[in-house]
């Protein structure tokens, strides 16, 4: 095996640890809400509401990442990134090792900060290590496949967190977590080299105002509505009651509509970016990101579907559920299709831009900046819409998200580049 394959498969390995760690918090939180019972949150004996207890459960890790993104990519441009990696993966390690620890809210939030730093470095710094080493012709394959071990672990996480505490408790959990951590660590150090680029000054400055990454960002800002949006509410519809507007299945049926979603962008993603590669970036991230749109429109029509094909009913191991559960399984199929398409091409031209000016970790960091209001805002409308509106609406207005910002996208490449605007990039 050459070297560079090595290096590869070591980066690909974090980034499995690094989503195999963030999916099992994310499938545990419901347990840990039962164990700690916010409730009983108090701060110099004043009861806080146990909403915005829970509700500090994920933003404690949002707001952590948020504020890591900017001093952690500066770093890794201006000193060694695989450094940054290694620190930020035995960061990673401390908090997994905490967590089985925790006995009450406030130090399950601090935990889960922490976690939300280490995250944010690691992904960072995979990211701009595989973009790095890749070059032009091959780069968006690798963050591809990169992309492709992190849906692994996500898909791996979340259908084993569950059955593992049911029958061992959180530290096993944990501890396998830590292991998996800790060999992706040895990894680095065993074959990936130093990185020896330097970058001096702040390249946040100059990237932020680069004519290419503001057109990326135009597509990109209204992207992270929509996918927070469809992605959050996909699962809500399928388990959430009739009367609420949803489909009322069990809970292994609902995991069975995320994981599809998980699993179809995994299989995509080994494929899909060496296309890119070969056919431009542009037209990926055009075409992948309004046709989520498009599917994320149809998602309400899935009773309608259902009933018109004579949809099945049962199913072993999930029981019984509507003709529209099987539609809206086969929608999230798609999504991950389409947004397969778009994610490397999208990732590839942050990196060459990044790389082209001397600040990948910055690019990647400002990729990771412009998600953020999306992301929140986004369950927000969603929540809105969902009470005030119908559940079909958040499909509705999170698919236009996404038809409008591909059109955006396109309007500004056909503005500074003509007809011909999708072979620019």
């Amino acid at each position: 095996m050459n070297d560079d394959r090595r290096q590869f498969l070591t980066l690909y390995l974090t980034r499995f640890a690094e989503g195999f760690g963030f999916i099992t918090l994310i499938t545990l939180l419901p347990t840990y809400i039962n164990v700690l019972d916010p409730a009983a949150t108090t701060i110099f004996g004043i009861t806080i509401s146990a909403g915005f207890i829970i509700g500090m459960y994920t933003t404690g890790f949002t707001l952590a990442q948020t504020a890591a993104v900017i001093p952690i990519a500066w770093v890794g441009d201006r000193f060694d990134k695989r450094t940054v990696l290694v620190g930020s993966l035995l960061l990673a390690v401390v908090a997994y090792l905490v967590f089985p620890l925790v006995n009450s809210s406030g130090t399950f939030i601090a935990a889960r900060a922490l976690q939300g730093i280490a995250v944010t470095g690691a992904g960072l710094m995979s990211l701009s290590l595989v973009g790095q080493l890749a070059d032009y012709r091959s780069r968006a394959k690798h963050i591809g496949r990169a992309n492709a071990a992190s849906f692994a672990a996500s898909i791996v996480g979340s259908l084993s967190a569950g059955f593992l505490y049911d029958r061992f408790g959180f530290e096993p959990i944990f501890m396998l977590i830590v292991l998996v951590t800790l060999v992706a660590t040895i990894g680095l150090g065993a074959f990936l080299p130093a990185d020896k680029t330097r970058v001096r000054g702040f390249p946040f400055s100059d990237l932020a105002v680069n004519r290419k990454i503001l057109t990326i960002t135009s597509f990109r800002a209204q992207y992270a509505l929509s996918v927070t949006m469809v992605r959050t509410w996909v699962p809500i519809y399928a388990g959430t009651t009739a009367a609420a507007g949803g489909l009322g299945v069990a809970s292994l049926a609902v995991a069975v509509t995320v994981t599809a979603e998980k699993f179809t962008n995994m299989l995509g993603q080994l494929f899909t970016g060496r296309l890119s590669d070969t056919y431009g970036r542009s037209r990926f991230v055009f075409a992948g990101g309004g046709a989520y749109g498009l599917v994320a429109v149809l998602i309400p029509f899935s009773p309608a579907i259902g009933a018109a094909i004579g949809a099945p009913t049962t199913f072993p191991l999930l029981g019984a559920f509507p003709p529209a559960f099987l539609p809206l399984v086969g929608f999230s199929a798609l999504l991950g299709i389409v947004d397969s398409f778009r994610e490397p091409a999208s990732m590839a031209l942050f990196a060459d831009e990044g790389t082209e000016e001397g600040g990948v970790a910055s690019s990647f960091g400002i990729r990771e900046l412009v998600w953020r209001p999306g992301s929140v805002l986004g369950p927000l409308l969603g929540g809105w819409l969902m009470v005030e509106v119908s559940m079909g609406s958040v499909f509705y207005v999170g698919g236009a998200f996404a038809i409008t910002g591909a059109i955006a996208f396109l309007a500004i490449l056909v503005r500074y580049h003509g007809r011909h605007a999708l072979d620019a990039w």
